[in-house]
């Protein structure tokens, strides 16, 4: 058993994986996470959820605004000695200099089926795609982004219902059991990592709010992968009289009509390739979250409407 393991971290996806390994006995030396954050008024402070269970499992924690040029948290982690460094979408670039910091190296628990989607957003990304499976890839760090040699692959298969949110729980549990049947043979030298197939990468840039807006000329199950890729946030949304409709939920529907035009009174849309999406959750600019015949009862939206 090492002496040494630092974990870095910062949103609710790495949780389950750090309680995963403190639950089984691995000693957590250091937690690394993103400063807290101003909401958006100002008005509140809120701590990344890695930094709330490190807190509640008392584990010592450290939340630098960036390790770039930061000689001062490097010569601290110089001094933590890591036998392991396990990263979990920490949210920073992670400096070369402090790859040469822990015996074993940086592993990365990655969600995606790497070489595809690198970056930072693979679950959305791989959503929005419609691709038919994703998964997690166990890989040591390499100085550029999701580079690395590859030891382990979970794969999942994409159900077209999951959203982002859905897909990010079972990942993250996925993770979570999966760390364990390998970490010890990281520990050990035992583990082979593979190198990457380069030639096959594709790359999960960070989602843009402009991203959401829907375009009705697309055929629907495009559009319901917008939907689900950007779901909980920002949004897949459309316009009318200048207001922003939020789309949480939907389904292919089986009517027609013009892109755009919305085709039923309980606010079925058609889309591109005479095909058209029924809305079953809908969130308006400034509202609550409603159900479709809630949202109707009050809604202008009616049968004929163009979007």
């Amino acid at each position: 058993m090492p002496k040494k393991i630092v974990f870095m971290g910062t949103p609710m996806f790495a949780v389950p994986i750090l309680k995963s390994l403190y639950q089984n006995g691995y000693p957590i030396s250091n937690v690394y996470t993103q400063p807290p954050q101003k909401s958006q008024r100002g008005q509140r402070i809120n701590k990344s959820p890695i930094q709330g269970i490190a807190e509640t499992l008392n584990l010592e924690f450290n939340t630098p605004k960036s390790l770039k040029d930061n000689n001062e948290e490097y010569q601290y982690f110089e001094k933590i000695n890591a036998d392991l460094v396990v990263v979990v979408a920490y949210g920073q670039i992670i400096p070369k200099e402090f790859l040469n910091l822990s015996k074993k190296g940086f592993i990365n628990i990655h969600a995606s089926i790497l070489p595809k989607w690198r970056g930072a957003a693979p679950i959305q990304r791989s959503i929005m795609n419609l691709d038919k499976e994703t998964g997690v890839s166990i890989m040591k760090i390499a100085e550029k982004l999701d580079t690395g040699p590859v030891c382990n692959t979970y794969k999942i298969n994409l159900a077209s219902n999951f959203n982002s949110q859905d897909i990010s729980e079972q990942l993250s549990l996925l993770a979570a059991e999966k760390i364990l049947d390998i970490i010890d043979d990281i520990l050990e030298d035992k583990a082979k990592f593979i190198e990457q197939d380069h030639s096959n990468a594709s790359y999960a840039s960070k989602i843009q709010k402009s991203e959401g807006k829907i375009d009705w000329n697309e055929p629907a199950q495009n559009i319901i992968g917008k939907i689900n890729g950007l779901y909980p946030s920002p949004g897949a949304f459309f316009l009318y009289n200048g207001e922003r409709y939020k789309i949480l939920k939907a389904e292919i529907g089986n009517g027609f009509g013009n892109p755009g035009e919305v085709i039923s009174n309980y606010l079925e849309i058609s889309c591109g390739k005479n095909q058209s999406i029924k809305i079953k959750e809908i969130q308006r600019q400034g509202k609550k979250p409603q159900n479709i015949g809630e949202f109707m009862l009050g809604s202008q939206i009616k049968k004929g409407s163009k979007i």
